[in-house]
């Protein structure tokens, strides 16, 4: 008897603690506080590497400086007047380029970079180089001061190239080869 006693007790206690279920609450809200703290910290990044830019354009006298509406700074280390033919989406571009620190200290060589051929807006370069490049014309060399994040950005290039670091390149174009002849090649 003190069996089934203790059996109904222990059916009856199961069956009472039993509660319907409950949705969970969320565990935090996000306040969009993270997104805000980061925006804070880029904009000081930003400030930070523009002004360090223009002490280098206000010391350098000897070069005429350029501001790119793409937020980057550039001269001519070798201009053409002549000829207006800039690379366009699809021309392939025959160029050489070094990088180098704001100051001059090279990171990677002319030599080590190699000539290299590049489809406008169609392969996967850094961005300052992708909207610099459109600005040249055939035969020119012009050296660019690229802010981090027209550079390579937070996670640098993974290699010699730390994160958030300006640099300077100098890029000679080469050739351009017109996406139209491109097709007409392909088609013969």
């Amino acid at each position: 008897m003190k069996i089934k006693f203790l059996s109904l007790i222990i059916i009856a206690a199961t069956l009472f603690s039993c509660k319907t279920p409950e949705p969970r609450k969320p565990v935090s809200r996000s306040s969009g506080s993270f997104i805000k703290e980061s925006i804070k910290r880029n904009q000081k990044l930003v400030a930070k590497e523009e002004k360090r830019i223009s002490e280098i354009i206000q010391k350098d006298s000897i070069h005429n400086y350029i501001s790119s509406t793409n937020g980057f700074w550039y001269y001519y280390n070798t201009k053409i007047e002549k000829d207006t033919l800039t690379p366009d989406f699809g021309d392939l571009v025959n160029f050489e380029y070094d990088i180098s620190t704001l100051e001059g200290t090279p990171i990677y060589s002319r030599k080590e970079m190699g000539g290299r051929e590049y489809k406008i807006d169609q392969e996967n370069v850094f961005n300052g180089l992708r909207q610099g490049l459109k600005l040249m014309k055939e035969g020119e060399t012009v050296t660019f001061l690229f802010p981090s994040h027209k550079a390579f950005g937070y996670y640098g290039d993974t290699q010699k190239i730390g994160r958030n670091v300006p640099i300077r390149s100098t890029i000679t174009l080469n050739k351009i080869t017109e996406s139209d002849s491109l097709t007409k090649n392909n088609l013969n």
